[in-house]
């Protein structure tokens, strides 16, 4: 009797692998990839190699916080009865020579605030901008919205590297005004700028064109904020700007009726 125990035990063992090979893999098929916790595991490190080096961690830039009010020194008027037109993160190839013809057609100039970056990639724009009459204004390099809680010298670097870009396309150009990106001001910025010789240039009507409204929504907004002496922030670059493109005739049009529009001196 034991040959026969024997046998039948062996085959009762050949049976139960088989199911459980054919049942696991109709089932994982069934329900998809294998969990992670199903994948061969790591091998084990030994004893005496220790921890794991960790991945290091990048240092974090140091930033100081935004002031609760906006800081002295920013120039937020023209200082007389027109009002001027600005234009921030350009030169853009689509939209700031359709930008500039509508200029000309108005034949009114404008303050364009250039990104350092936008600059270098475009000098022609560059060139047209001022060929064309309008001023211009140091933008920062790369639209950086915290480089004014930077430190003092990276912010120095910064706009200098702007300011070089600019006057690779234009040799010696003049860039009497620095705009500090989303308008988030620190009182260091403002000191380092007029180090450059730039004055701090915010604004007085802000019809949020950024974030794309109508075109009528733009001219409405700015006809009901404007007044004397007030400085419009528009923008030619930094996405798709054919509403403000299309709400410039209108804007212009009315501005110039009920103040004049001139260049920031």
């Amino acid at each position: 009797m034991r040959p026969r125990a024997v046998l039948a035990a062996g085959l009762a063992l050949v049976l139960l692998l088989g199911g459980c090979g054919d049942g696991t893999t109709s089932g994982r098929r069934a329900a998809g990839p294998a969990p992670v916790a199903s994948a061969p595991l790591p091998a084990e490190p030994a004893p005496s190699a220790g921890p794991r080096p960790s991945r290091p961690t990048p240092p974090r830039r140091l930033v100081r916080p935004l002031p609760t009010k906006l800081p002295a020194g920013l120039r937020r008027t023209t200082g007389v009865r027109a009002v001027a037109l600005t234009f921030d993160d350009g030169p853009d190839p689509t939209w700031t020579p359709k930008v500039l013809d509508r200029l000309r057609a108005a034949r009114v100039t404008a303050t364009f605030c250039v990104v350092g970056k936008q600059a270098r990639r475009h000098p022609d724009l560059v060139r047209r901008i001022v060929r064309e009459g309008h001023q211009l204004c140091n933008h920062s390099w790369n639209h950086d919205l915290d480089l004014a809680r930077r430190p003092a010298a990276e912010i120095r670097r910064d706009l200098l590297r702007t300011n070089a870009a600019i006057r690779a396309a234009v040799p010696g150009a003049k860039v009497p005004f620095y705009r500090q990106p989303g308008g988030r001001w620190t009182a260091e910025v403002v000191t380092v700028a007029k180090q450059l010789g730039m004055r701090s240039l915010h604004w007085h009507v802000d019809p949020q064109d950024w974030g794309k409204p109508t075109a009528a929504t733009i001219a409405k907004r700015v006809r009901a904020a404007a007044r004397p002496g007030s400085i419009v922030l528009l923008h030619d670059g930094g996405g798709d700007r054919a509403a403000t493109l299309a709400a410039s005739p209108r804007l212009i049009a009315d501005l110039k009726r009920r103040y004049g529009v001139a260049r920031l001196r």
